[in-house]
């Protein structure tokens, strides 16, 4: 297994470790977790933790990417692998957000269905023997969303306090840009066909 491959089994972990910290009960084991003040904004030191870990995990995703095209270490493996921890990561924190109430439920419901879609669309490529790399709006998407749940997990600060939802709006546009690009999937998908 090379480097970018590590890189993304890696972000797969970490994002187990996020989903840990963000769904375990700390206070039925008598932890109770501080809470800060920030201009009036109440945040939770948990979210602040797993923020810091997702951007890790983020990271990952532009560094396994990069070092792969840069030894020409990109394989086929590779690109299946990169798709899916990206999905586990970005999937997980939607969730996580929509059932803390952060993000509206319609958000995960759209950006996941997409996924399966362009998931299923894909692995009938692969049958017929074409791997399908990422697509530019499928790029933009991702970008868009990581930096906007990023932001979530840090209460939007600084923009939250003159009152700019950068993080809404982020998470917003990624979910536009996921129809998008499914779109743009299924008619690559089409002409093979």
């Amino acid at each position: 297994m090379n480097v970018p491959n590590r890189l993304t089994i890696l972000r797969i972990m970490l994002t187990i470790l996020i989903i840990i910290l963000c769904l375990f009960p700390f206070y039925s084991i008598g932890i109770i977790l501080p809470k800060f003040n920030i201009g009036g904004i109440v945040v939770e030191s948990i979210y602040f933790i797993s923020g810091i870990i997702f951007i890790i995990a983020a990271f990952t995703d532009y560094l396994d990417g990069s070092i792969a095209r840069r030894e020409n270490l990109v394989t086929d493996t590779g690109k299946l692998l990169d798709a899916i921890a990206d999905k586990v990561l970005v999937n997980s924190v939607l969730i996580i957000f929509a059932v803390r109430g952060f993000i509206p439920t319609f958000v995960p419901v759209i950006y996941i269905f997409r996924d399966e879609v362009v998931n299923a669309l894909k692995m009938d490529l692969l049958r017929k023997g074409k791997v399908t790399a990422a697509i530019s709006s499928g790029k933009i998407k991702t970008a868009s969303m990581m930096i906007g749940l990023g932001l979530m997990f840090f209460y939007n600060l600084p923009f939250e306090l003159i009152n700019l939802k950068i993080a809404d709006f982020l998470i917003y546009f990624a979910t536009i840009m996921s129809v998008v690009s499914g779109i743009e999937y299924y008619n690559m998908w089409k002409k093979v066909k």
